[in-house]
């Protein structure tokens, strides 16, 4: 039992830091030789656990929910919508292709998606406004940085690409991106060829 719950419940939670030393929890409770000791840390292990996993679990719900009240508040302005309405087309379509391809993806694949997809469209609004200030031709720049990070980075490499660039290919939208992408490496590509970019 104390091997199943190391290696599988555990996974996230392998040490612990006591005065300055690594310790495995493995070591700290075979140093336990109370059994009612024993039965208090592994409850309180696994209430750690728990905990850690709501709370990555609500990131990608976070987000999700965040863009969704934004879309759905009638004092939001028109920009505001739009971009908080790619976010959640975005992270309906993760999920629905994830699901749809029979796929098994843990918390983290959703909440670092959701975080790095988010950031990714901040970001965006941000250095594009930079590029504002220098050059209409620096701006260019910016917006086919971010839409070639998105387009050559597929997650899925979805076939229906009327589908996955249905934002791309709309010329008046404020998120130029592609929905198949995966967002974490958009992201790291992206605020490198900015930083570039921008100096």
């Amino acid at each position: 039992m104390l091997n199943y719950f190391n290696k599988k419940a555990f996974a996230g939670i392998s040490f612990l830091i006591i005065d300055d030393k690594r310790v495995t929890l493995q070591h700290l409770i075979d140093k336990v030789t109370d059994n009612n000791m024993k039965k208090i840390i592994l409850s309180l292990l696994v209430l750690m656990v728990s905990v850690a996993s709501i709370q990555a679990q609500d990131l990608y719900k976070t987000v999700r929910d965040n863009a969704t009240k934004v879309v759905n508040n009638p004092a939001s302005s028109d920009e505001e919508i739009q971009i908080n309405q790619f976010k959640v087309t975005a992270l309906n379509y993760l999920s629905m292709m994830v699901q749809k391809r029979g796929l098994k993806k843990d918390t983290y694949f959703y909440d670092s998606q959701a975080v790095n997809m988010s950031s990714f469209v901040t970001d965006f609004q941000v250095n594009l406004e930079k590029a504002r200030t220098i050059s209409p031709a620096k701006r260019l720049e910016i917006i086919k940085i971010y839409t070639d990070a998105s387009k050559f980075n597929p997650m899925f490499k979805d076939t229906d690409k009327e589908r996955a660039n249905v934002y791309v290919d709309d010329k008046k939208t404020l998120t130029p991106f592609c929905l198949d992408t995966d967002w974490e490496k958009a992201y790291d590509q992206a605020t490198t060829l900015v930083k570039a970019a921008l100096r």
